[in-house]
């Protein structure tokens, strides 16, 4: 049976799947080319070195998380938008542990600069907006959410939450409680410098 071509799509893909299977850490070159069964330096034509096959994986997930986040939030607004938009990050993390966790890394200019980084941008600015936050505020805002989120991620992916009751859900209810609360009264103007 013939195998198709490769490709740098199709190289990426797989290192996709191989990091949702096995971890994020498992993604190498040389594991890569065994799941394809080819010899390693042969995928040096489909993808310039591991930096950037990482970086192929956040621009998938990136993709997949916007398309989401989008379905979350069509049509809501205020808290229910924001927990639209959480949920859309809980369950990416959960169905996609490795593409989540190449989010979790320093993204290289390409991942950054993709139109899936800006939708997702452009998604949660949207949000925000629903809260009355400030333009020049948003930035802060968003920072808050993403740092507050992702942590809340991390931990639960590492099981930390898993030893004490009351059960995990509860907390992430009472977090997406608390960050309505604070958006809905963030200020207007920057604090003055003490």
């Amino acid at each position: 049976m013939n195998r198709a071509p490769l490709t740098p799509g199709s190289v990426v893909a797989e290192a996709a799947v191989l990091a949702d299977e096995h971890g994020l850490e498992s993604v190498t070159l040389s594991a890569l080319a065994r799941r394809l069964g080819v010899r390693t330096p042969s995928l040096y034509s489909h993808v310039r070195d591991h930096a950037a096959l990482l970086d192929g994986i956040s621009t998938i997930a990136l993709g997949e998380l916007a398309a989401r986040i989008a379905e979350a939030v069509a049509g809501r607004a205020g808290r229910s938008a924001l927990e639209g938009l959480a949920q859309a990050h809980r369950s990416f993390a959960r169905d996609r542990p490795g593409r989540w966790q190449a989010l979790q890394r320093r993204a290289g200019p390409a991942v950054v600069g993709s139109d899936a980084a800006r939708t997702v941008v452009a998604l949660t600015d949207a949000v925000l907006r629903d809260y009355d936050v400030p333009p020049s505020e948003r930035v802060h805002a968003a920072r808050l959410l993403g740092s507050t989120i992702n942590g809340y991620l991390s931990l639960e992916h590492i099981g930390s939450f898993d030893h004490r009751e009351p059960a995990p859900e509860v907390s992430w209810r009472r977090t997406i409680d608390a960050l309505d609360a604070l958006l809905r009264a963030w200020p207007t103007a920057p604090a003055a410098a003490p």
